[in-house]
């Protein structure tokens, strides 16, 4: 008698059934950067679902004031945002994410408030990561500093802030690989204002004076509201700490040689009166012009420098400089950044990042870009 052995049907794999890893972010800031943001994360929610079998759902959308929390909420947000929301606290939305079972969670910071970074320490040991392109964090004392890196590790979380300097460009990544490597930087130099080398960009090449540049740079909105906050120097100051705290250094802000190029006489007035008074500003900056050197521009720079491996041995200038029209620097065009790292192993030719330093577009992009590296490292 003949064994007919019958061969069991292959089990199969519905492959749109696998579960995706989940991703919960709240948003905070509602703004230029934040609703962009929030609008890319919509748009682009298929194709990362296809590529990365990753689903972001995004459960709250707050400003300083309201709050739209859900599980899912829609495409919709912004309609949703007028009728729904509400008041709410910090504690609110951890507990709603707590009573909810939501998993690997993210806050994202989008604002630029000093208040809602004292909010960090709650996010941490209530099982959030953390996404910022708010610089406050990482430029308040190095008391701060220090013991927010000692929470998330204590708690084993991320905090990722590319957007911090240089909106979208890969520059903090960069900085991170390369120090941690152990290669020596031994000075980062550039231009970290996309207002500011667009106007002195501008200025270097055109005959026009220093105020119509600027009131072209506030009229396509390059700089603040108040133009003020660009060139005191305040901002690349920030950036430029934000670096030198990467590379271990013990430095505060009040370290910092920044060269305020805003006449003393309208730092303190209105902003409407500064505004009314663009002009007192030409004389001294054609003066700054008429002495160049030929083949020499101008250029706000930020400058790394000193001894780096020491804690305390770093020199941090933020200056008007004249370089080559022919180096990297004097060859910026538009709004561009640029940063040149130096190394020990590259000697005398540094490691050029250059692009798109500003935009909300870009620094939305770039906290996009640092949901999905968070996304990766969560397991």
């Amino acid at each position: 008698m003949s064994t007919e052995i019958l061969e069991q049907p292959k089990a199969r794999i519905n492959l749109g059934a696998l579960k995706k890893k989940q991703i919960n972010i709240a948003v905070f800031g509602r703004g230029n950067v934040g609703s962009v943001l929030i609008d890319q994360l919509f748009e682009r929610k298929n194709e990362i679902a296809k590529r990365r079998d990753l689903e972001l759902n995004i459960f709250c959308i707050a400003n300083s004031k309201t709050a739209l929390l859900g599980q899912h909420i829609s495409a919709n947000w912004k309609e949703e945002f007028t009728t729904k929301t509400q008041c709410y606290s910090i504690t609110e939305v951890i507990h709603f994410a707590k009573t909810n079972q939501l998993k690997n969670l993210i806050a994202i910071d989008n604002t630029a408030s000093s208040e809602f970074v004292n909010h960090y320490p709650e996010f941490i040991n209530s099982g959030f990561n953390l996404v910022s392109s708010n610089k406050i964090a990482n430029t308040s004392s190095l008391k701060f500093y220090q013991e927010l890196r000692g929470l998330l590790a204590k708690n084993e979380k991320e905090y990722l802030y590319e957007t911090n300097v240089g909106a979208g460009l890969p520059l903090i990544d960069t900085i991170k690989l390369l120090h941690l490597s152990g290669e020596n930087i031994t000075r980062i130099k550039g231009v970290f204002s996309g207002s500011l080398s667009y106007i002195f960009n501008s200025f270097s090449e055109e005959e026009g004076t220093f105020s119509s540049v600027l009131k072209k740079a506030i009229y396509v909105g390059y700089t603040e509201p108040d133009p003020r906050e660009d060139l005191c120097g305040n901002d690349v100051a920030r950036k430029l700490l934000i670096l030198a705290r990467e590379l271990d250094l013990h430095n505060e802000f009040e370290d910092i040689s920044i060269q305020n190029l805003i006449p003393k006489e309208l730092r303190k007035v209105s902003k409407e009166t500064f505004l009314k008074n663009l002009e007192a500003l030409d004389v001294p900056f054609q003066i700054k012009k008429k002495n160049l050197n030929k083949g020499q521009v101008l250029r706000y720079v930020g400058d790394l420098h000193g001894d780096l491996s020491k804690e305390d041995g770093a020199i941090l200038d933020v200056s008007l400089v004249s370089v080559s029209k022919n180096s990297a620097l004097g060859n910026l065009q538009g709004s561009d950044s640029l940063f040149e790292i130096y190394t020990e192993n590259y000697g005398n030719h540094p490691i050029i990042i250059q692009g798109a330093g500003a935009g909300s577009k870009v620094t939305a992009r770039g906290v996009l870009g640092d949901i999905l590296r968070l996304s990766d490292k969560i397991k």
